[in-house]
């Protein structure tokens, strides 16, 4: 009897991670602009880029493509599902076991001083239930995390800038 053959998925964006990171930001997925686009937070309805610099996370702006400079200040990127694309409610957002477990084992390993979730969806999906903006009281090990309110254009009704300027001074804060 034939062994099933089980395909491996390519992730959509190739983590942006390294050991002793400020902050590891980790969206839903990638949308379908950055996926076309091979760059993180492409689509230029997204308030992403400009709430780092806003909030002095990166001292100058930046564009999607120069996502990889975000390591020069100690930022690193993710997603909690790696293999598909889109907006989050096109995500198989019920096959959740392994990327969360893949998140988690990242953390532990990179152990950044913070991962955020760029969305709340994203939390709550990593956490398996409702969650509120900011400061999560579970860890990963030594990492704290947040949970942010989506950059994305189509969460313009839910937007709190004010929750990313608050992130940005605890990070300065521990950092």
């Amino acid at each position: 009897m034939d062994e099933p053959v089980t395909a491996i998925v390519p992730d959509v964006l190739q983590d942006l991670l390294q050991a002793q990171l400020r902050v590891v930001l980790c969206g839903t997925a990638a949308s379908t602009v950055s996926a076309a686009a091979g760059a993180y937070y492409a689509n230029k309805q997204n308030k992403f880029w400009k709430i780092l610099h806003e909030t002095k996370l990166i001292p100058e702006p930046l564009q999607p493509h120069q996502y990889r400079d975000l390591l020069r200040h100690g930022i690193g990127l993710t997603d909690l599902v790696k293999t598909h694309f889109g907006m989050d409610n096109q995500i198989p957002l019920t096959k959740l076991d392994d990327p969360r477990a893949r998140l988690s084992a990242s953390i532990a390993a990179f152990r950044p001083k913070f991962l955020a979730f760029t969305s709340k969806t994203a939390g709550q999906k990593f956490f398996g239930g409702k969650r509120d903006c900011g400061g999560q009281s579970e860890r990963i090990g030594d990492t704290r995390v947040w949970i942010l309110p989506s950059t994305s254009g189509a969460a313009n009704g839910s937007w709190r800038p004010e929750v990313w300027h608050r992130f940005a001074d605890e990070v300065r804060k521990k950092t």
